[in-house]
């Protein structure tokens, strides 16, 4: 599912914007052409310890904080000036207690495929992090600290039914440059009635009969009215997530 946000929504992350037991946290990352900050997901068959996981960079100072340091040149801050934890911080913790047997934090990611378009990536669980020891650039010996955070995709709440779990599945397993070029080929609009609303990224020939995710040839946008039974959607922000996405990410100075 995506979002087209009206306003300038930056990269970031915000630790539990809903509390509770079905509460959770947010991640706004970036794997574009250009992206300041290091996300990836890991291949599954490459094996390893985080195979199949997204990998999430945390955040840099903020040039307020920064002052007059470039913040890729400093070490990503784990506390405030009054010694309250950051972001980067509360995550951390989140962390190492789920290594330690805690439950884990539960964390909704967006993907930034377009200017002020956000693709919902589903729920994940953070299982893992740790504070990597970096070069500043790929030309100095000098370096800095970041934070790695480690997350591994869960069920996510708007799945009533394995098929429907199993779609959602599917449908996310679109890799980003495909829904980019996609995005760019149909421009942003359901190819049969031009609607810019409530949208869907589709599978001509569904994955179940051997439709593939892996080419854009396969894949195209269709609104709600022409798709409701798809699950990949790119929504209006503003009715739906657009007070608790805006009001999440309001303190992020980052750009994605």
């Amino acid at each position: 599912m995506c979002h087209n946000e009206q306003m300038s929504l930056q990269r970031g992350m915000n630790f539990r914007v809903r509390a509770g037991k079905a509460g959770y946290s947010i991640f706004l990352m970036s794997v574009r052409k250009g992206a300041p900050y290091q996300d990836h997901w890991h291949d599954e068959a490459a094996g390893g310890p985080h195979a199949g996981m997204l990998e999430y960079e945390g955040h840099d100072a903020p040039k307020n904080v920064a002052l007059r340091s470039d913040p890729k040149k400093i070490d990503q801050p784990q506390f405030l000036p009054s010694g309250k934890p950051t972001d980067n911080g509360k995550f951390y913790q989140a962390a190492m207690a789920a290594k330690a047997g805690a439950v884990p934090e539960v964390v909704q990611v967006y993907e930034k495929i377009a200017d002020g378009r956000w693709c919902d990536r589903g729920r994940y669980l953070l299982v893992d992090a740790e504070i990597k020891t970096v070069p500043i650039s790929t030309t100095s010996k000098k370096t800095r600290k970041v934070f790695r955070f480690f997350l591994k995709p869960t069920v996510t709440p708007a799945a009533r039914t394995r098929e429907e779990e199993r779609e959602l599945s599917i449908s996310r397993q679109i890799p980003t440059a495909i829904k980019i070029a996609v995005w760019n080929r149909d421009r942003g609009k359901c190819v049969q009635c031009g609607s810019t609303d409530n949208l869907h990224f589709d599978h001509d020939v569904p994955h179940s009969k051997g439709g593939s995710s892996f080419t854009e040839a396969n894949v195209k946008i269709l609104c709600a009215r022409h798709n409701l039974e798809k699950s990949d959607k790119i929504l209006s922000l503003g009715p739906l997530l657009g007070p608790l996405v805006v009001a999440a990410t309001a303190s992020m100075l980052r750009g994605a």
